[in-house]
């Protein structure tokens, strides 16, 4: 029998307020690691009204101005309003530093305890479910057009989901299409409606698309009063719409504010890597990594592999091959990928992954699919 699903995925615009606070975060990481790329960086960020408030543990030789950074990227995500910033910033625990640091006779550690996932499947050119990158895009064009054309009318914050109906596992097509914009007020609904559906919509889905799905946009009625003043935001608070969706498993562990130690951020990175390399080379349709570490430890406490009985052969061996092609030590991820190379603002908003627009090294596995299909074709 025909087995029929639907699968929704939320995005939310850069004005979002836990979306300003990880922009905030990572824009302070991103200021620390260019003075000295071994920044240890813990910081999150709380926003309510116009009060900011910027905390969290820091080991550093850089010197920056964490209220300016703030101020900053609040004005560059549309916000003009003033804000009072206050910071609480205190060291990483030197117990922690112990483990994590490498010497000469110690390996860097994972910066913390934790599991992570990484996935791909074969749903879209870029290895990722398609309802997730189906509601990136709209809150990527909602926020070009709000910049470019319509900032009279559109405020900085909003929302959106996709709902895509499957069958047997398959995407056959767009079912529900929600968008909760903000605007400004007196604004005519039919003219903002029209603006979303003929300039937005039509940038993510064929005309004929459109007019097949339910389109809600305001469903409310009026979105007039958002961002922090709507809202209270929290730095960490959209794990999924920074991943997958809701379509694969998530760790639990937020990626901004955090440097690159933390196996929160770079091992989800990496396992999103290997998932990608391992669906690319046609191993499997579906791929999901499990990873685990230890604080202190290099080695992850378990690797694995499943691929949801799509692989060409037992999960067991598609491991093995990935054990061999891959190494997880947090040193070695950090130069595989180039981490010390990215701006990891520009991850804050619209997704940490099928990030083709950015050159992110987890999303480039070309070199990675050859070696597996071979090591594949030997065994």
């Amino acid at each position: 029998m025909d087995k029929m699903q639907v699968i929704t995925s939320e995005s939310v615009f850069s004005g979002h307020p836990d979306k300003v606070c990880d922009q905030i975060s990572d824009a302070i990481l991103d200021a620390l690691l260019e003075q000295d790329k071994n920044s240890r960086v813990a910081v999150e960020t709380a926003i309510k009204d116009d009060l900011v408030i910027v905390f969290g543990e820091v080991t550093t030789r850089a010197k920056v101005n964490y209220k300016d950074i703030a101020k900053r990227k609040l004005k560059e995500i549309g916000y003009d309003d003033e804000f009072l910033v206050m910071e609480k910033i205190s060291k990483q625990s030197p117990d922690i530093a112990l483990g994590v640091n490498s010497t000469d006779s110690h390996e860097q550690g994972a910066g913390d305890q934790g599991i992570m996932f990484g996935y791909a499947c074969n749903e879209t050119q870029e290895f990722m479910p398609l309802p997730i990158m189906l509601a990136n895009q709209i809150s990527k064009e909602m926020d070009k057009i709000r910049k470019e054309k319509y900032s009279h009318i559109f405020g900085p914050d909003g929302k959106c989901q996709v709902s895509v109906a499957y069958k047997n596992g398959r995407p056959k097509k767009v079912k529900t299409i929600v968008i909760s914009a903000q605007t400004k007020p007196h604004i005519r609904k039919e003219l903002y409606e029209d603006i979303i559906i003929n300039e937005v919509l039509t940038k993510a889905f064929d005309y004929d698309t459109i007019m097949k799905a339910e389109v809600l946009i305001n469903p409310t009625g009026e979105f007039v009063i958002g961002g922090p003043y709507a809202d209270s935001g929290l730095t960490g608070r959209k794990i999924i719409v920074d991943t997958y969706g809701g379509y694969a498993r998530h760790g639990g562990g937020a990626f901004s504010g955090k440097d690159v130690s933390k196996v929160d951020r770079s091992a989800a990175y990496y396992a999103r890597y290997v998932a990608k390399a391992v669906v690319g080379a046609g191993l499997a349709t579906h791929c999901e990594i499990h990873l685990s570490y230890a604080i202190g430890v290099a080695k992850p406490v378990s690797v694995l592999v499943y691929t949801f009985d799509t692989g060409v052969t037992c999960d067991e061996e598609i491991q093995a091959l990935v054990n061999y092609v891959f190494d997880f030590k947090p040193e070695n991820i950090r130069k595989e990928l180039k981490l010390d190379s990215v701006k990891f603002q520009d991850l804050a908003a619209y997704g940490h992954f099928g990030r083709e627009d950015l050159d992110v090294r987890w999303e480039h596995v070309d070199d990675k699919i050859t070696e597996l299909r071979q090591l594949y074709e030997k065994a």
